[in-house]
Order: C-alpha cells, then structure tokens, then sequence
C-alpha cells in the first residue's frame, strides 16, 4: 500500500457513510482525497478535518455529479489542487425502496440520473483524464444478485453501473487503468435504514451467512485492495461484499 503515497483520489458522495469511509481509508493510505458532496457541506468539512488532523491531503468539492458540467468542474477542480487524477471511486448513489407498481415518472428519472448517468459522466471524464495505471471502482449492489421486493428500480441502476464497468474495463485496459464494481449487502447507514422498518433490517441482517449487517470499514478495505499495486491483475470484475448473503 506504500505506492499508494502522492496518489489522488476522487470520491464521489463522500461526506457521509461508506463515501466517507472510504476517504478516510484511502487517506490513511497516503492518498489525497477529493471529498464530493452535493449539500451538505459541513458533513464534508468534517470529513476533511479528520483527514488534515491525521496529516492527510485533501479538499472538499461540491458538484451535483448527476450532471455533466458539474462533473466536468469535479475533476477541473481536482486537477487545480493536485495536478493529476489517479483513482476514481463512484459511490454516490440513492436509495428506492418502493414495488415498481408505485414507482412515480419523476422518481424513476431521479434514481437513473443519480445512479447511472454519474457514473457515465465521471467515467467519460476518467476516458482521458485519468493518470495511466489509474483505478476505478465503482460502487454496485448485491441486490442485482437477488430478487428482492421494492428495489425493482435500484437493482437496474446498478446492473447497468456494472455493465458500464466491464466495458469501461475493456476501453481503458490499453492504458494500464483498472476497472471493477463491489457489490454491498445491506450496509448500516442512513442510507440503508431509509423508509424501512426496523422488522425490514432485522431481516435483511439475518439473510447474511455472518448474521449481521455490514460496516461501511467491510467495504472500504476491499476498495482499498482493488486500488493498490496488489490489485493490478484484477478489472472487470464485480467483488461481492455482503457476508455471504449469495
């Protein structure tokens, strides 16, 4: 993990749960982080001071990744402070919890812009601007392995993120870039816990071969992996990080 020190880290939706996380692993790692946030500003400042205090790097951007400017403006800003990208991590995303039959036009449109198109956008970025031998992750769900009632709408989302990803892999491979998705079981964050029951996440933990729900540290060490040297023969794969729920 030493080679990791001088390297740069975008992490998309980072001011909180496993984004946060994440950051803050890869900063231990001696990566410079760009903490993205889209509104809550103080949450990312947050995340930045307990980065700087430790004797990390890293800045705090905001930028509605959903569109393709402010995307744009994401990695503009990055290369302003540090001068190069060498590792993407898309793990902004929402949540629908809701059977398909109830699903609004307006709903369906959001989760497909937050959860498809910035990874489109970011990944279109990365095409040219990523350093050579870079690393992207991007953050799926184990649900797409599942048939699970009411997240009809967020299992598509995340299929067509792998999708992107292998092909992704394929285009930027000539490159020496990486490419993969990690797919979480159910993770406690506030996320996760939105618009369910507290019956709904006891049984979603108890589906775990573990018995418990995951942590957002589960998921941020396997990122870690996939963007060392280590992990340089691994791309187009989708790593399963659910406590053996499947």
């Amino acid at each position: 993990m030493k080679l990791l020190h001088g390297k740069v880290a975008i992490v998309t939706g980072s001011s909180r749960g496993i984004g946060a996380e994440i950051a803050l692993t890869l900063a231990n790692a001696g990566v410079k982080v760009v903490i993205n946030y889209l509104q809550n500003e103080s949450a990312a400042d947050e995340v930045c001071a307990a980065i700087t205090s430790a004797g990390g790097e890293c800045v705090a951007v905001q930028a509605d990744v959903s569109n393709s400017d402010e995307v744009r403006k994401l990695f503009d800003a990055t290369f302003e402070h540090f001068k190069q990208i060498d590792i993407l991590v898309n793990n902004a995303g929402i949540l629908l919890f809701k059977e398909i039959a109830e699903i609004r036009d307006d709903e369906f449109d959001r989760i497909v812009d937050v959860n498809i198109k910035s990874v489109f956008y970011t990944l279109r970025e990365a095409g040219t601007r990523l350093a050579d031998h870079g690393r992207v992750v991007n953050i799926s769900s184990t649900v797409t392995r599942l048939m699970l009632p009411k997240y009809g709408a967020y299992a598509a989302t995340k299929a067509a993120v792998e999708q992107m990803t292998r092909i992704f892999a394929r285009e930027a491979g000539k490159r020496g870039i990486t490419a993969n998705t990690v797919s979480p079981g159910p993770v406690d964050t506030e996320l996760f816990r939105a618009g369910k029951t507290v019956a709904d996440i006891e049984r979603m933990a108890a589906m775990a071969a573990l018995g418990r729900l995951g942590k957002p540290d589960d998921i941020a060490q396997v990122v870690l992996f996939l963007v060392s040297d280590e992990a340089r023969w691994i791309t187009g794969q989708d790593i399963g990080i659910n406590g053996g729920i499947i």
